[in-house]
């Protein structure tokens, strides 16, 4: 995909452990930073710490999603995308990748 230039800020990124079956990581943006364009190579687990106001983008276009703090949810392995932080408000989450079962 051809992507955007954009001047955004970039999250905060903590990788909080990792081993041979997963990694966990922490993202902290401030409103409008974004994670990057990006592709997960593993199947993985977003457990927002906050409510989130994400900003989806990707080939498809651009989507709006609202995530409450603590409702997780799960995503496979595969699709290239950028995380922007669409609120007014600081927003974080954990990110748990599942390297094998």
């Amino acid at each position: 995909m051809a992507q955007k230039f954009t001047a955004r800020e970039p999250a905060v990124v903590s990788v909080l452990c990792e081993d041979a079956r997963t990694r966990v990581t922490r993202y902290d943006f401030a409103p409008g930073a974004e994670t990057g364009w990006h592709i997960h190579h593993m199947p993985y687990v977003v457990v927002p710490l906050t409510d989130c106001e994400f900003l989806i983008e990707s080939a498809a276009g651009e989507a709006r999603v609202t995530q409450e703090a603590g409702v997780a949810y799960s995503r496979d392995k595969g699709v290239e995308h950028n995380v922007v932080n669409g609120g007014r408000t600081p927003m974080s989450f954990v990110e748990i990748e599942i390297k094998s079962a």
